[in-house]
Parts: structure tokens; sequence; C-alpha cells
């Protein structure tokens, strides 16, 4: 069993609309789920998808995959690109993150540490598989974590441009409690669009929403082929 947990970007997506749903209860919290032949499909952001991005139930959609059996987890991030080289449209494999704030645990009440990071064995399945589907991907890159829902101002991407390659909201929360529960985690992250002030263009909504619409189809194409691959294997 393998776990795709994703956002907004799947709320046109056909991928998963013949998969069954179901609620997964947990002391955290209701994960809304949709589970198919050997993969379960897990919206981030709630049942309505409406949940923002620092009010997602992390914990209760994490327990969920564990409490289901599963032992790998894909996280989908839409993401800002920090790097001129790095242009909206592309699908990057982070190969760790930058995140000292607002850090979320299973371990609130007892003493116990981990050491934190994104699974090499699994980020190597998927770029090895990107590379066998001639699926362009930037293959690593440093995912810089923010909190949200507000972007941030062209000083602060000028300040974090110098850790980061892509810039979101969600990412770490996942990696951190799938690590505590010992769960394989890597993402794909979608570039929707250059960080605020990247690039001379001014930065819009309409811009990034337009852009993560483009690069559903690939993204989909990917998943397709992963998924498969997985399960496979």
């Amino acid at each position: 069993m393998i776990a795709i947990i994703g956002g907004t970007s799947f709320l046109e997506s056909a991928l998963f609309s013949d998969l069954e749903e179901k609620i997964v209860e947990t002391e955290y919290g209701e994960a809304q789920t949709f589970q198919g032949m050997g993969y379960v499909f897990i919206q981030r952001h709630g049942e309505k998808a409406d949940t923002p991005p620092h009010r997602i139930n992390y914990h209760a959609n994490v327990q969920a995959v564990k409490e289901l059996n599963v032992s790998k987890i894909i996280g989908i991030n839409s993401t800002g690109s920090l790097k001129k080289t790095i242009v909206p449209g592309s699908l990057l494999i982070p190969h760790d993150y930058f995140n000292l704030f607002n850090i979320p645990t299973f371990f609130d009440n007892e003493l116990k540490f981990t050491i934190p990071g994104l699974d090499r064995g699994l980020i190597k399945v998927i770029t090895q598989i990107a590379k066998h589907h001639k699926i362009k991907v930037v293959p690593e890159g440093i995912y810089f974590q923010v909190r949200g829902p507000v972007l941030e101002t062209p000083s602060e991407i000028n300040f974090i441009k110098q850790i980061g390659d892509v810039v979101g909201m969600t990412m770490t929360n996942e990696a951190i409690l799938a690590r505590e529960r010992d769960l394989k985690y890597a993402s794909i992250c979608m570039v929707d669009n250059y960080a605020n002030g990247i690039v001379d263009t001014p930065l819009t909504m309409d811009q990034i929403v337009m852009k993560r619409k483009q690069n559903l189809g690939k993204l989909e194409n990917f998943l397709t082929v992963i998924i498969k691959h997985l399960i496979d294997d």
C-alpha cells in the first residue's frame, strides 16, 4: 500500500474519482481518504478541500496512513520557485527541507526525539521512474516551509532564496510527522509560479491557479506510472 497526500491541485482531477471514500477516525480527528487497490488518496485540506494550510489536521492525515498499514507516502505539494532556473511548470523532487517554525510533533507529552528528513530510498525510486518514462523533473532541491496562508513579500523571498529552491506551506509538516510514525515520505513539488519578486512580472493569484491547472496533466501522468510501479513492486 502507498498513500498519496494531495491538495487543491486535485479538485479538477479525475485520477482518484473512482476510489471508495472512507472517513478514518483517529485520536487526532477525522481524515478523508479515497481507497483503491493498493493505494489510498488523502485530501489534505479536508472533506470540502477548504481548510487553509495553517489549519490542516496533519496529525489526523498522517495517523490515518499509519492505521491503514500503509508504509509509503508521496506528498504532492504546490510551490513557488525561488530560482529563475526552476521555471513554473516544473516538477521538483526535494531532497531536503528547511523549517524552524511551528514544527508539529506527535510527542508533545513525552521526551522522544527523531532525526528528520525525507526518505532517500523513495526519492531514488521516484527519480528513476521519471527517468525511465522520460518525464522531466528537477531531481533535487530544498523546500523552504512557511506557515501561510499569506504569501511572502519580495523582501522575505530575497532572504529565503538564499536557503531554498522552492517555497511552500505544507510539505515539511507531513514529512516530520511521517518520520515520527516510521513512515517513508517523499514529495513531488509542482512549481506553479515564481515566488514574489524573483522576476519582474507582478505575482497574481490568477497566474498561480492557471499554471496549477496546466501542471495537472503532467502530474497525473507521473503519478499513474509511480502508483503502478510501487504496487507491482
